[in-house]
């Protein structure tokens, strides 16, 4: 029987105290990935990749936010190598995936478009942050990550605003989501 797998995404990307140096756009430096068993109700595997931006550069502001430093991020593969790495190693085209709020989704159509690389998800994304807000009755501006784990009584694990250590904590919400049946199913066919 095959497992009932979800992909929890969580992205950095190069930022600024305000709007981009000229030239430059706000581009993916690291994609955090936490794989779900949503029937053992369990984080089976967690994953951080490091994406090497072409049209920008990481930005003391930046570092401050995410620790993330140049020397690091060029380390890193480049974004159709961190695309195809999300279809060959997490089956991102079948599996459905979850990403707190509409952020990452984005950001990855943007950068899909702006590079000509092939957009690595399939059509089944979840706002995890929508429905944590459904859940507690909010219905305008659910709260951000941190202020969710606080209000579920979760712990805050690792460093904020790192994709690896926040996809681990969204997953954290989507489970506590799944335990009280408030997690979408799946739709006939999927």
């Amino acid at each position: 029987m095959e497992q009932n797998l979800l992909n929890v995404v969580d992205v950095e990307a190069t930022c600024w105290r305000g709007a981009p140096p000229p030239g430059q756009a706000n581009e993916i430096i690291e994609v955090g990935l936490t794989v779900v068993d949503l029937d053992a109700r369990r984080r089976v595997a967690r994953h951080g990749l490091l994406v090497r931006p072409r049209r920008s550069e990481v930005s003391a502001f930046c570092t401050e936010l995410t620790t993330l430093t140049q020397a690091e991020v060029d380390t890193g593969v480049d974004f159709a190598e961190a695309c195809r790495w999300l279809v060959e190693e997490h089956g991102a085209k079948e599996r459905p995936w979850a990403s707190w709020g509409g952020y990452d989704r984005n950001q990855f159509v943007h950068q899909c478009r702006v590079t000509g690389t092939e957009y690595p998800f399939g059509s089944r994304h979840t706002n995890a942050k929508r429905e944590f807000g459904a859940f507690h009755g909010i219905r305008k501006k659910a709260p951000g990550m941190a202020r969710a784990l606080s209000m579920a009584d979760l712990p805050l694990e690792g460093r904020h605003h790192r994709g690896e250590d926040d996809a681990w904590n969204i997953a954290a919400l989507v489970l506590f989501l799944v335990e009280r049946d408030a997690w979408p199913r799946p739709g006939p066919g999927e």
